[in-house]
């Protein structure tokens, strides 16, 4: 995948076959997103439950992967990044046509 120029790996188990015996639980996923960027160059792509801000900056910050892509947890809430941003001690600038001019959250 890296020879042929591929930006990034999103890395998940599959589940789409009924004989697959996958526990489930937060992480579930994030084993097999270590196994990969171990071997790799570029970016690894983590999912499975992850849903809390410090969960999701933990597995970055270990190094498990790079990025974290949520499904669920932004169904549930669609501004999780500025929750997370909010808890973390981050900050996010908006465009201006959704709080006036260049506003930081």
């Amino acid at each position: 995948m890296e020879e042929r120029d591929c930006d990034a790996i999103h890395v998940s188990s599959g589940g789409l076959h009924p004989t697959q015996k996958i526990p489930l639980g937060p992480s579930y996923q994030v084993p097999l997103a270590r196994a990969v960027k171990s071997a790799v160059n570029i970016p690894v792509i983590a999912v499975g439950l992850i849903s809390d801000f410090e969960h999701a900056e933990a597995i970055v910050g270990t190094g498990d992967a790079d990025l974290i892509a949520l499904a669920r947890a932004i169904l549930y809430d669609p501004r999780w990044p500025w929750h997370a941003a909010a808890e973390l001690g981050g900050r996010v600038r908006v465009p201006s046509n959704i709080f006036g001019p260049n506003r930081a959250l």
